[in-house]
């Protein structure tokens, strides 16, 4: 699957945000009354809100989509890099996400500041609860923390039904995926970029949502959730197919690589790229990700047999 890649992600959330506010209002009438909120985030602490957020602070992205998926875009009152909806576009912008300035989250007087769990070199949470800001810690890692993050964005906003609502269609697309998915499953490389490569592993939700979408984990047995992957090793053990995340505008060009023309999925085509941010985001735009996929892989399995070299 050659060719420019434009990210779609705005118009699935754009979807999901209208679906959601056709079954809930989206207006205030719809929060759940006042009280004392308490959820626990993926570092097992719990955070506690004496009302729903009014003022959030995402330096996550794909947390950032699900806010958005959910109505409360209004409640952002800032942006990273990575955040690319157009109604996020007027917020200040405080970098990466990764190593924020304490004072300046402190000044923009959040009520509520969603932050990497594994990136907190600083103390950063230590400090934003000093100065009496809750802070929610996120690693989502499978899909069963992406439907848990709806439910808890959900709650520290007000949004429950809008959260319900995100996460059904999502399990109905996720499904109607799965339908599509018949036939013989390939084994699948989900190849990272970087020195060294690094591969999804079969317990995170980029090969969750491959499995989806008809493939299996050519290496399932690799512990780690995104662990360095050898070319001899994948020439070794050849995947039937390789995705491969592709900024915008990139093409698939594993032939080029040192070593990579010997694995007889390169060599012979068998590469599907994607737009990076639908397989690296664990949030509402995973449904867009899954059937992209899908079609990938039965225009990939048709184009063999045609060539009649049979499914891959």
């Amino acid at each position: 699957m050659a060719g420019s890649f434009v990210s779609p992600t705005r118009v699935f959330l754009a979807a999901l945000v209208l679906g959601a506010c056709g079954l809930v209002a989206c207006g205030s009438g719809a929060e759940r009354p006042a009280a004392e909120l308490s959820v626990l985030d993926d570092a097992g602490r719990p955070v506690r809100l004496a009302a729903p957020a009014r003022r959030v602070v995402s330096l996550v992205p794909s947390v950032t989509e699900t806010l958005v998926a959910l109505g409360a875009a209004d409640r952002l009152v800032a942006r990273t890099d990575y955040d690319v909806a157009p109604e996020l576009a007027h917020l200040p912008n405080v970098g990466g996400g990764l190593d924020p300035g304490v004072e300046a989250l402190v000044g923009l007087a959040p009520d509520l500041v969603v932050a990497w769990d594994a990136r907190d070199d600083a103390g950063l949470r230590a400090r934003l609860e000093a100065a009496g800001i809750a802070v929610y810690a996120a690693a989502i890692e499978d899909t069963a923390a992406v439907f848990a993050t709806f439910r808890r964005m959900g709650v520290l906003t007000g949004r429950e039904a809008a959260a319900d609502s995100v996460a059904r269609a999502l399990r109905d697309t996720l499904a109607a995926v799965a339908r599509d998915a018949a036939g013989p499953r390939p084994r699948a490389l989900l190849l990272l970029d970087g020195a060294p490569p690094r591969m999804a592993g079969a317990a995170t939700f980029a090969m969750e949502i491959l499995g989806v979408a008809g493939a299996e984990p050519a290496y399932p047995a690799v512990a780690g959730n995104w662990p360095a992957l050898s070319v001899e090793t994948v020439v070794e053990d050849p995947p039937d197919v390789i995705v491969l995340p592709l900024g915008e505008g990139e093409s698939p060009a594993l032939a080029g690589r040192p070593g990579w023309r010997a694995v007889p999925a390169v060599r012979e085509g068998r590469v599907i790229g994607i737009p990076a941010d639908l397989v690296s985001r664990p949030g509402p735009a995973l449904g867009l990700a899954a059937r992209a996929l899908g079609d990938s892989l039965r225009a990939l399995a048709a184009r063999e047999s045609a060539a009649g070299r049979g499914a891959p």
